[in-house]
């Protein structure tokens, strides 16, 4: 996996190493000590899938204050989506900021 940061602190985008032959390819999507290393908590809390009906869908803006935050990683399967994060901790050098990303089934990216 190679993280790549953001102008967020914190943020990262994640590219897949891809191990490929004549059958595919193999990469790792999830490695505890990778993500501990760049502070991220490494902690599986939840794992979910979204899909939608139609192109152009919003999904909702996913907020929590500590104790209940959690280090959330998004990914694209199938099409594309432009995710987007605003850093909103006031203590944060970087808050009222954002960034998007596009993330597709081609480019394999994660935020």
């Amino acid at each position: 996996m190679t993280f790549t940061e953001t102008p967020l602190q914190g943020a990262w985008i994640i590219d897949i190493a891809r191990i490929e032959d004549e059958r595919g390819f193999f990469a790792r999507t999830w490695a505890p000590e990778e993500l501990a290393a760049r502070g991220l908590d490494p902690t599986l809390a939840q794992c979910n899938v979204a899909w939608n009906h139609r192109r152009g869908t919003i999904r909702g803006m996913h907020f929590q204050r500590a104790p209940m935050q959690e280090v959330k990683i998004v990914r694209c399967t199938r099409g594309a989506i432009v995710d987007t994060i605003i850093d909103l901790r006031p203590e944060s050098p970087t808050y009222c900021q954002w960034i998007s990303i596009e993330l597709t089934e081609e480019n394999r990216r994660m935020l």
